[in-house]
């Protein structure tokens, strides 16, 4: 059965950078996060999903590679977001780009990882929470709203500090700030670079970006309209 967190497919930000001449663009500190309420939808937006496809984006496919039954080949997210993220991509200093592990994800995928997190001993359980069938409250990766992504440095994947799905503390998004060094840049330059484009990150995992979620209409005090999507409607 796969495991939460493999395959690993990034380097290390310290071990990568130490062997290549480029340097991490200064940002400012991240500031205090925080988490709210997650009011229900009541307006929805019917933008269709599209298929990410940009020269400076790599589509990792961490669950499709790791074997989870309902994983699916393939990258989907809303029109709009994934316009934001080519305007990203664009931006970037040369030899940057992004590297996506996942973005749009099934109801039933989210459910076998809930399934496999609640029986792991070693996964807290306030870590997943049991993704809802409800309309009005659906998880973010379900909206197509939501993304987890890292930079890549000559197209190659980079972990600041914790992997992608890591269950440590090490994963929360301002884990970092007060320990300086190149993890801590690295993770700076992402959050700011993604904020440039209105997008909020999850506290709890500094990988998971959303924009037009409930999450994100929480936290940005804004009309939250993406419901449930599917690529295949």
């Amino acid at each position: 059965m796969p495991k939460i967190g493999e395959p690993v497919l990034t380097i290390p930000v310290d071990e990568f950078l130490e062997g290549v001449e480029i340097d991490i663009p200064e940002s400012q500190a991240i500031p205090q996060l925080s988490e709210s309420e997650l009011p229900c939808l009541d307006d929805f937006d019917y933008e269709p999903l599209v298929s990410l496809n940009h020269p400076r984006i790599k589509t990792l496919k961490c669950y499709w590679k790791a074997g989870w039954e309902n994983a699916l080949d393939g990258c989907w997210i809303r029109e709009s977001v994934a316009e934001k993220l080519y305007v990203i991509a664009e931006e970037l200093p040369d030899r940057w780009g992004l590297g996506i592990f996942d973005a749009w994800r099934p109801l039933a995928l989210q459910n076998e990882l809930f399934k496999a997190a609640s029986e792991d001993p070693l996964i807290p359980e306030e870590l997943f929470a049991e993704p809802s069938s409800d309309p009005v409250a659906p998880p973010p990766h379900l909206t197509g709203g939501a993304v987890d992504l890292t930079f890549t440095v000559d197209n190659v994947p980079l972990a600041p500090g914790s992997g992608f799905d890591d269950i440590t503390p090490a994963a929360r998004a301002d884990f970092l700030e007060e320990i300086p060094g190149l993890n801590r840049d690295f993770r700076r330059f992402l959050y700011w670079t993604m904020r440039s484009q209105n997008f909020i990150v999850f506290r709890e995992e500094w990988w998971h970006f959303e924009f037009g979620t409930r999450r994100w209409g929480a936290l940005m005090e804004n009309k939250a309209t993406f419901g449930v999507a599917s690529p295949f409607n």
